[in-house]
Order: structure tokens, then C-alpha cells, then sequence
């Protein structure tokens, strides 16, 4: 069917039923699935149009004269159609349609095309139909008035409508005493001054024989007789027409709320899957600029160390060099936050006690904030322990109380408060449901406004002047949490203060316990030289750990990728060590390691990484060095991993 987008845009503006094309020069009939399903149209193969006849083909037949008429005037220049008729369907259905189109003409205004929509009408005309008997289901009675009388004519009809007893006249106070006050039956409206000629009204009623509540409609005619006037009029029973209105209403106000709640449930929903993806993009990133920052530092905190050691002990050089080296040492503590935040930092998993851990760092903390703040602490015991990272923990509680007192430029009180707590699944997003240790930093400061509360755990987002954060505290923190299986929240009040929150789970008899294993030998300056084989895939670090090595007194084999590594290995059987690093492309420090004990199963491995890559209990036998690491790190380290093999 040729495309018409105007009307495919009415038809998906109104839910039309069917879609048609009337090519006037062919007289062709185009049609949609809609409008063939409608009008029993079968479809033939490579059948692109019926005979425009079809159009009248299932239209009722007490309808189809008055549609061909109009659809004449269509074809002799009207311009647009708007009709209401019956079609019968292929199943013997009768229904109503209302039908909508319009003449396209060309340039000499001539009729070219008649295009238009079939929307299903059935159930709005069933409801009129409904609405049409209801007002004259109870009967009607009947009623003259003369005006200053104090009786009115009735019929036996309008009694049992109002519940009264039969009569011909009732006291016009009778016939009202059913109404609601203030609502007379009989008299026309005249508060203006001005009675009119005709009055309609409906009325709420109290039937005087049961009590029921009822609807009465009334219609009546004014008749002038001098001064005065009389009113003949009729009433009759319009409570189901009422209570079918009345439920079309609340009908109509449910599905417009649910509507909108749906609306806004969807909106939210697309909006949080928004966050969500640009949060995981900007943790990507995040996790990738750290790694490779973290090589940068690796090789300049390397060579600074190296350096220190080949050149004279001059003051002024040492002064240099160590400025240099506490700036690498900022620069990690930098790459440890980002890669919180990106959830990539290796984590060492194990049963902390919280309260005593915040017990032991009060004088630290109250060090760190200094006398303008006071810290305050609700730290109940007996809680059982949770299953965290202890080292990080600390540094997220400094972050917070440390935000807390940025908040609080005049300083204050800043409470630090413990508690347990049962969560239910989806109680609280992105956290399970269990049992939960909250540790909470409170503080009385400016707070935050809804904008900025929804962005406090963008990395790099800070409210501090320039120089004064990073940006990185609560997103380190919210990325620890979550790395943890918990989660961090922030409640905050503009003028009132924030809550800032971190929910770990309660460690069970099976907790976790760190990667690398606890170490079992202290560094032993008289180790004899070793063979080692140095694996990676940055030529900068690879040489720098060589000399490290070399310093040590070890001899040292390189190797810039795990294959390579692997060719070495077959031929120099003499190896004693490996020290590889863990992100190398085509082969990972882990996947050589695996090839490596194929050949050497007691081999010793030292695997170097600073991205929280290596899954806990990926490897046995396994120890895990940090980038950027020192030279004394670095043997430590080699002593470690043989102690691991003795």
C-alpha cells in the first residue's frame, strides 16, 4: 500500500482500526491489515488494490446509502469526511465505526486521492445506547404547578418515583421534603429575577417509602398567565445513567493516574538506567586511567629510587629526590581512590570487628579533624563482625568525617554512630537482602540541595573551591562499598546537616579470607642470588624492576609477554623465580603462571599488578605485589614466595 503519513500519524494518534487509500483515477481501493480484517478483504499474492466498490461492501445496509452519498460528494470535490456507520465483520459481528478522510486534489484542484481511518466506536455507542435507556427505564410522572399555590398536580407515576403515597395533589412542602434543602422539585430557578421558559435539572433524592437514595432528572415548560405562570413538566429515574457517568468518571481518572504513575515509573526507570550506564562508563574510564597511571608511577618512583642510590649523598639532591618520591606517593593514593571508585582494587576480605576498629582510630580522627570539631561516638558492642577490607574501611571513615567537617567551615559536632540492621530484598537498591552492620557519619552543616545530593558520588564532583578535593572521596567510598557487597547512601537536609552511610554485610562462619596469604617468613638479608624471570609487557617498568632485581644481587631474565616468557622458561630450566605482571595483552599473568606450573609445578610465582583484577583463589601458591612498589617492597615479596614453595 503506498505510504501516507499523515494518516499513519492520525492513525497512531487515534488507535484506528484500519487504514485506507482510494486512488480516484484507478478506482482502486488500497487498505491496511486493519481495514481487510474489517471488511473481509482476502488477501491475494502480489495483490496490490481491490476495487474501490470493496469500500461499501460490509457497511450495514440501512447505513450504506447515506455513506455513498457522502462519499459521492467526496469524489465531486468536498474536501473532508467524517461519518458514523455500521459495518458487519466476516464473522456476522455488527459494529460501529467512524470513519475520517479527506480529498487530495492536484493542481487544478481536481479529486486524486481519497485517503482516510476506521476507529472503532462500538463501546462509546453501547454507552450512549446504555445512558439513552436508562433515562427512561423508571417511567416517567408527570406534574402541573400553578404559580402562589401551595398543592401541585401529580400523577400516580411521579408519586412512586419520589416514594410517596398515591395521589392526585400533594402540598408542594411534601414533594420538596424528599429533595436535599435548598433544591426545590417544583419551582423553576428565579435567583436571578428572570424565570425562563424551560428548566431541566437533576436532582438527588430520598425516596420517603424505603430511604433510597435515587437521581431524578426533571423537564418542564413555562407557561405565562399574567403576572404569574404555570409549569407542566415531567420526571423520571436517571440514578443508573448517574452511577454509569459516575463510574466512566472514576473509570476515566484511574487510568489517567495509573497512566501517569506509569509515566513517571518509566521516565524514573529510563533515567536510572542512564545513571547507571554513565556511571559504568566513567568507572571504565576511570579504571583504565588508574591502571595506566599506576605504570607511569611504577616507573618514575622506581627510578627515582634507583637514582637516589647511584648518585653522591648531597643534601640538596636527596631533598629533590624525596620531594619527587612523596609526590608518586600521592599520586598512588590518587590511583587507590580512582580505582575504588571504578571497583577494580584489590581487596583483602576477612571478619572485622567495626566498633573495635573506630575505637582505635578516635585519636587519629580527632587529630585529623583538630579542636574547632568534636567527635562524638555511638559505637554499641557485642555486634557481630562484618566482611571487609579493614584498611580501606579505615580510609573510608576518614573521608567521610573529613567531608563532615568541610561541611562545618565554624566547626561543630560530628557524630559517628553504629548499628545493626535486617534488610529485606529491594528495601534498599543495589543491596541484598541479610543482615547488615551501618557505619554512619553525621554532621550539622550547610547539606545539600536534591541536584547536588544526586551527583555527590561522581568522581571528580565537588563542591569545594579549587585545590581542596579531589572530588574522589565519596565516590572511593561508594565503590568500596559496593566492592564489598554493601552499598553507601547520603541523606542531607539544606541548613540541616548530612547522613552519610556504609552498609556492610555481617560475615557468616564461611567469611572470606585475603588472596595473598599471610606471610610466614620475615625478609632474610642472607638469601642466596636467584634466577628469576621478569615478565612485562611495559619495557619502562620491565627494566626498572630488572635493576631493582639486579641491586639485590639476583640475575635476572626479561621477557616482554607471556609467550615470550614461556620460550625462556623452556631455555633456561635453571629458573628460580617468576615476577610477572597480571594485565599484559594476549596472555595474562595468570594464564602464564597456569602454563608455567604445566612445566614447573613447584615454581615459585610473585604476580605484580595495580588493578583489582585477580580473582580471590584464582591461583594457590600465589603471591601478589602491588604497583608501584619499592625495592624493599620488591624483596619482601620474592621472600614471601619462597617461603610459599619451602
Amino acid at each position: 500500500m503506498p505510504e501516507s503519513n499523515p494518516i499513519q500519524a492520525l492513525r497512531a494518534a487515534t488507535g484506528a482500526s484500519g487504514l485506507w487509500e482510494w486512488d480516484i483515477a484507478s478506482n482502486t481501493l488500497y487498505t491496511d491489515d486493519g481495514f481487510a480484517d474489517l471488511y473481509g478483504i482476502d488477501r491475494v499474492a502480489g495483490q496490490t488494490g481491490v476495487p474501490a466498490e470493496t469500500f461499501f461492501r460490509a457497511i450495514h445496509p440501512e447505513d450504506r446509502s447515506r455513506i455513498r452519498i457522502a462519499v459521492a460528494g467526496i469524489l465531486s470535490g468536498a474536501e473532508l469526511f467524517s461519518k458514523e456507520f455500521r459495518l458487519v465483520t466476516p464473522q456476522n459481528v455488527t459494529i460501529w465505526v467512524h470513519a475520517r478522510g479527506r480529498a487530495h486534489t492536484n493542481d487544478e484542484d481536481e479529486p486524486q486521492k481519497f485517503t482516510g481511518v476506521l476507529v472503532d466506536v462500538t463501546d462509546r455507542k453501547k454507552t450512549e445506547e446504555r445512558l439513552r435507556i436508562a433515562q427512561t427505564a423508571g417511567g416517567i410522572g408527570t406534574f402541573e404547578y400553578v404559580d402562589g399555590f401551595a398543592t401541585a398536580t401529580i400523577s400516580h407515576q411521579f408519586c412512586r418515583l419520589l416514594g410517596l403515597h398515591p395521589a392526585l395533589s400533594l402540598p408542594v412542602q411534601t414533594i420538596n421534603s424528599t429533595l436535599q434543602p435548598g433544591q426545590p422539585l417544583l419551582l423553576p430557578d428565579s435567583r436571578h429575577g428572570v424565570v425562563p421558559e424551560t428548566i431541566d435539572a437533576i436532582f438527588r433524592i430520598t425516596r420517603n417509602d424505603d430511604g433510597a437514595s435515587r437521581w431524578i432528572a426533571r423537564r418542564g415548560e413555562i407557561l405565562r398567565e399574567g403576572s404569574g405562570f404555570r409549569l407542566i413538566g415531567v420526571i423520571y429515574d436517571v440514578t443508573d445513567a448517574q452511577e454509569t457517568e459516575a463510574a466512566l468518571r472514576e473509570l476515566n481518572e484511574t487510568l489517567e493516574s495509573r497512566v501517569q504513575s506509569e509515566l513517571v515509573i518509566r521516565h524514573r526507570a529510563v533515567d536510572a538506567l542512564r545513571q547507571a550506564q554513565k556511571m559504568e562508563s566513567i568507572g571504565q574510564l576511570t579504571g583504565g586511567i588508574a591502571h595506566d597511571f599506576n605504570n607511569l608511577l611504577m616507573a618514575i618512583s622506581s627510578s627515582l629510587e634507583l637514582l637516589k642510590k647511584r648518585l653522591p649523598n648531597d643534601p640538596q639532591y636527596n631533598r629533590l629526590i624525596d620531594n619527587a618520591q612523596q609526590a608518586t606517593e600521592r599520586g598512588a593514593g590518587l590511583t587507590q581512590r580512582m580505582l575504588a571508585f571504578a571497583r577494580k582494587q584489590d581487596l583483602k576480605s576477612e571478619p572485622v570487628d567495626v566498633a573495635g576498629l573506630i575505637g582505635g582510630m578516635t585519636h587519629l580522627l580527632r587529630h585529623t579533624l583538630g579542636p574547632a570539631w568534636t567527635l562524638a561516638f555511638d559505637l554499641p558492642g557485642g555486634f557481630p563482625s562484618v566482611v571487609a577490607d579493614a584498611n580501606q574501611v579505615e580510609m573510608a571513615i576518614i573521608n567521610l568525617t573529613v567531608n563532615a567537617r568541610d561541611a562545618m567551615a565554624d566547626g561543630g559536632t560530628i557524630r559517628v554512630t553504629t548499628d545493626r540492621c535486617q534488610v529485606m530484598a529491594g528495601d534498599i537498591v543495589d543491596l541484598a537482602g541479610g543482615e547488615y552492620i551501618r557505619i554512619s557519619v553525621h554532621d550539622e552543616g550547610e547539606g545539600m540541595d536534591a541536584e547536588t545530593l544526586q551527583r555527590a558520588t561522581e568522581p571528580f564532583f565537588t563542591t569545594k573551591g579549587v585545590g581542596k578535593g579531589t572530588g574522589l572521596g565519596l565516590s572511593m567510598v561508594d565503590g568500596l562499598a559496593k566492592q564489598m557487597n554493601g552499598t553507601f547512601t547520603l541523606r542531607s537536609t539544606p541548613g540541616q546537616g548530612t547522613s552519610a552511610t556504609l552498609w556492610l554485610p555481617v560475615a557468616d562462619d564461611q567469611a572470606s579470607v585475603p588472596v595473598a596469604p599471610t606471610r610466614v617468613s620475615q625478609p632474610d638479608t642472607t638469601i642466596g642470588p636467584l634466577k628469576i624471570l621478569a615478565v612485562d609487557d611495559d619495557a619502562l617498568i620491565l627494566m626498572n624492576t630488572t635493576e631493582f632485581l639486579q641491586d639485590l644481587g639476583h640475575q635476572v631474565v626479561e621477557a616482554l609477554s607471556g609467550k615470550e616468557a614461556l620460550a625462556l622458561l623452556d631455555k633456561h630450566p635453571d629458573i628460580d623465580l617468576i615476577i610477572t605482571d597480571q594485565s599484559m595483552p594476549n596472555m595474562s599473568g595468570l594464564q602464564l603462571v597456569a602454563k608455567a606450573r604445566e612445566r614447573r609445578p613447584d615454581l615459585p610465582v610473585l604476580i605484580v599488578s595495580g588493578y583489582g583484577e585477580i580473582p580471590q583463589n584464582s591461583q594457590t601458591g600465589l603471591v601478589k605485589l602491588d604497583k608501584p612498589f619499592n625495592q624493599a617492597q620488591l624483596s619482601r615479596s620474592l621472600h614471601d614466595a619462597l617461603a610459599i614453595r619451602a
